[in-house]
């Protein structure tokens, strides 16, 4: 299986994913730690990829998804974008309920 098949079957497979630099104990980006408080404060269960121990990912990821920066969230295999898009979404209420449909 190729690099890409691997990451369009991990998105598949989880239904709230963050591909983000560092973890979310640990953030190694202030659009990462951003991102992540955001799904924390809807209450998602979330898995997550660090990039930056995986440059392979942080090389072929974009050409997946189309999407050029980190970070990469998904919710029901469906990229919804990165730190501005997941702010503006979490502020109107629109990420708590995409949350809340993917897990629940």
């Amino acid at each position: 299986m190729s690099l890409e098949e691997k990451l369009k079957q991990q998105i598949k497979e989880n239904p709230v994913l963050i591909y983000m630099k560092g973890t979310p104990y640990e953030p190694r980006c202030g659009f990462s730690s951003k991102t992540v408080q955001a799904l924390i404060d809807c209450g998602a269960q979330f898995s997550f990829v660090d990039i930056l121990e995986n440059q392979e990912v942080r090389a072929t990821l974009p050409s997946v998804t189309d999407w050029p920066t980190f970070p990469q969230v998904f919710i029901s295999g469906e990229l919804i974008g990165g730190c501005d898009i997941v702010t503006q979404m979490h502020e109107s209420g629109e990420l708590q309920k995409l949350v809340d449909d993917a897990v629940g």
